[in-house]
């Protein structure tokens, strides 16, 4: 990811929902060396940053409407979130949440593009997203997978002014040409009932150590360690409850 710090329209943050937080938190504090730190105001039901060293890595939350799945969510950096939004709707996208203040921290909206691939906007206030990128057990990649590949090179763009670096094999997003994340088309190895995702990738400094530790923790490997052709060595994975994610080896970005 080569946006760092948090530039407007490339990933600033990244949240999962589970349904069992604690677990969760332990689970990903023992894989990447992060640190709970629990909002302990009612009003923010649980809200839970991750920090890796001194810098805000990433957030886990419990489950909040019923049909949420547990999932990584990806939020994008946006100067206007209403105005994000109303570009959403009329490039075809679905509002999930409409723009909310969240306390003096900043504006957030839950979103989806045409295939509802969930995504969400954060216009920062006092609480700018993670300050960290790329460094082990930071975020440094992120990648849609989707069925409708002309839709979202259409979607995208449109909304946010992403560039779009494409090759025979892979499209990776940008802004202004600084690539910070990917597209791949989900074939029939994925199955029907799996959506359209964002997924997070995590830098890590040993990814064979990182998948080892994983599954010793009781996650499952997705695709087991890998190397890219031209790209860094990559795998992914799925924790207890259900969380899909990527890892990659540190000093591959871009």
């Amino acid at each position: 990811m080569k946006q760092n710090p948090v530039t407007t329209g490339a990933p600033c943050w990244v949240e999962l929902g589970t349904s069992d937080p604690a677990a969760a938190q332990s689970f990903y504090s023992e894989l990447f060396g992060w640190r709970a730190e629990t909002d302990v105001r009612p009003e923010a039901g649980g809200y839970t940053q991750m920090v890796l060293g001194d810098a805000p890595a990433a957030a886990i939350t419990p489950i909040y409407a019923p049909q949420q799945p547990t999932a990584w969510t990806v939020s994008f950096a946006v100067a206007d979130n209403d105005a994000t939004v109303a570009k959403i709707k009329a490039e075809g996208g679905s509002v999930l949440m409409e723009p909310t203040d969240v306390f003096d921290l900043g504006r957030f909206a839950v979103v989806a593009d045409p295939s509802r691939a969930v995504f969400t906007l954060w216009q920062a206030r006092a609480f700018k997203g993670a300050g960290v990128f790329n460094k082990p057990g930071a975020l440094g990649w992120v990648e849609l997978l989707t069925r409708d590949a002309p839709g979202a090179t259409a979607f995208y763009p449109a909304v946010f002014g992403w560039s779009i670096t494409a090759s025979e094999h892979y499209t990776q997003w940008g802004v202004d040409g600084a690539d910070f994340g990917g597209m791949l088309v989900m074939d029939d190895r994925f199955p029907p009932q799996v959506p359209p995702h964002w997924l997070p990738y995590f830098s890590v400094a040993d990814v064979d150590g990182t998948v080892a530790r994983a599954t010793a923790l009781g996650a499952d490997v997705l695709m087991p360690a890998t190397d890219v052709p031209d790209g860094p060595r990559i795998a992914v994975l799925r924790d207890a409850q259900g969380a899909a994610f990527g890892v990659y080896l540190a000093g591959a970005e871009g």
